[in-house]
Parts: C-alpha cells; sequence; structure tokens
C-alpha cells in the first residue's frame, strides 16, 4: 500500500509529461502562449486543436495576431504582416535615380538617389551644383550643396486583410533632413561714396529641415515625387543673400528654412 501511495506522485508527473509531449505552441503577439496541435494553417487564419476540448472540435485564430508557431520537432515558423512582409515586393524595383525638374531655372542642378531599406522606410543623399543653370542676374555662382535623410512612407491608418504598398516607394512621406553646402558668388555693396560695388563673397551655410512630401511611381519604372520642407537655416555671411540655392532663409534674425521641389526619376533594380 505504502509503494502505491509513493508511485502515486511520479507516475502524475510521467502522465502530465506524456499529456504534454508532441503539441505546437502558437506564440501570439501579446506574449500569450498556447499549447496545442495545428492542424491547418491558411492564407488569413491557423485552425488547431486543444487537449482540453474534443479533437473534432476546431479553433481558428487570426494569423496577423501570431508572432511565430513553434512546432513538437522543435522547428519555428514566424509569420509578418502582409503590409511590412518584403516577399511581397521582390518585382519592385527598389533604387531610384532623379533630378529637380526646376532646379536650373534658379541657378543649380540637382540630383538624387533613393534606396528602399525595407518596406515603409527608404533614404536618399542629393547632391546640388551651383553654378549649373540660368543666372539672370550675372552673380556667376559656384559650388556645391549635399543633403542626406531618412524617408519614412506613410502607413494605412487601419489595415484591411491583405492589404500592402502599391509599390515599395510609392506614397506620402516625411522626411527629416540635414544639408549643407558651400558656394561663391558676387554681391552687390555700397561703398563710402555709396556707390554699388559688385563684390564676390564666399558662403557656407547648413540647415535641419523636415519635408512633407508625396512620391507616384508609374509602371515600375518613372517616378514624380513632390515635397515642401520647413527647418533651422545658418549661413556664414549676415549679409549673404536669403536664397542658398537648396533652401531659402527667412533672414539674419530669423534662422527659419524653406524648401521646395519637384523631381522626376527612374527606377532600376
Amino acid at each position: 500500500m505504502k509503494t502505491r501511495v509513493l508511485l502515486l506522485p511520479f507516475v502524475l508527473i510521467l502522465s502530465f509529461s506524456l499529456s504534454s509531449f508532441g503539441q505546437d505552441q502558437i506564440h501570439k503577439k501579446n506574449n500569450e502562449v498556447i499549447n496545442c496541435k495545428i492542424k491547418e494553417i491558411g492564407m488569413d487564419e491557423i485552425k488547431y486543436t486543444v487537449p482540453d476540448y474534443p479533437q473534432d472540435v476546431l479553433f481558428t485564430i487570426d494569423k496577423d495576431k501570431v508572432l511565430k508557431i513553434v512546432f513538437e520537432n522543435g522547428q519555428e515558423l514566424f509569420f509578418q504582416q502582409e503590409m511590412t512582409n518584403p516577399e511581397n515586393y521582390v518585382d519592385n524595383k527598389k533604387n531610384a535615380i532623379k533630378i529637380d525638374f526646376l532646379s536650373p531655372l534658379t541657378g543649380n542642378t540637382t540630383f538624387a538617389y533613393e534606396h528602399s531599406l525595407k518596406p515603409g522606410r527608404s533614404i536618399e543623399a542629393t547632391l546640388g551644383i551651383i553654378g549649373l543653370g540660368a543666372d539672370p542676374n550675372d552673380y556667376d555662382p559656384a559650388g556645391v550643396f549635399i543633403k542626406f535623410g531618412p524617408k519614412f512612407i506613410k502607413s494605412p491608418d487601419f489595415y484591411l486583410r491583405g492589404m500592402k504598398y502599391a509599390h515599395i516607394l510609392k506614397g506620402g512621406y516625411i522626411k527629416p533632413e540635414f544639408s549643407i553646402g558651400y558656394y561663391s558668388r558676387y554681391f552687390y555693396e555700397y561703398n563710402y561714396y555709396y556707390d554699388e560695388e559688385k563684390v564676390r563673397d564666399n558662403v557656407v551655410n547648413a540647415t535641419i529641415m523636415l519635408n512633407i512630401g508625396k512620391q507616384w511611381i508609374f509602371d515600375n519604372s518613372f517616378l514624380v515625387d513632390f515635397y515642401f520642407g520647413v527647418g533651422y537655416g545658418f549661413d556664414s555671411n549676415d549679409w549673404a543673400t536669403e536664397y542658398h540655392y537648396s533652401h531659402i532663409t527667412a533672414d539674419e534674425d530669423v534662422p527659419l528654412s524653406f524648401g521646395a521641389g519637384l523631381k522626376i526619376g527612374w527606377l532600376f533594380k
């Protein structure tokens, strides 16, 4: 009799171990774990049974709520939202070369390169050649500016089942951007006799700007990108022009800066 009493705890432990052996696990995104047996993984949901209910009773869970499944053999299967799943965009061209369409009219020619990092995120670098453009006031400018910043492409306010970006680079976006530039050009100043003189000077400028824009993609080959930005700008010359080719500053006492542009471009792999 005593032997049976002593063996009872071991039998219970063994029974519990056997009951839990061979189970799959569903790990939800809220850290909840469901011990079950996976029966079917569909396009939108997962069907499973649980030990506490009859085996002909099937439970379902939406795949968007599931982080991963751990099968009884230890193999793991991860799930990802369709919106951010890179596999949905393998046919999208993820690089683009752009030119600011109107920049030659403002005394410079501006090029940009954009590369997609992942769905909803890209990075863009810009090079402006000052002096390569119209010069109606005969300022004879010469210099360069560079811009650099990440681009955060807007996702929907709510998701529908199976929703994804029309193109990995398409949509409204916000782009924080840092810019620095150097150029020389002629300025006009008055001498002691109040005569206007033409003087050449050098200007270094920089700005931190937040751009808001929208980019359209056509046939996975051509793009149009329109943006407007506002931020803080600084320059090395108190009497320099408020137009710095990459942006406009309000004045020397108010360091606000503004920028805008219309880019066209071509996509490639």
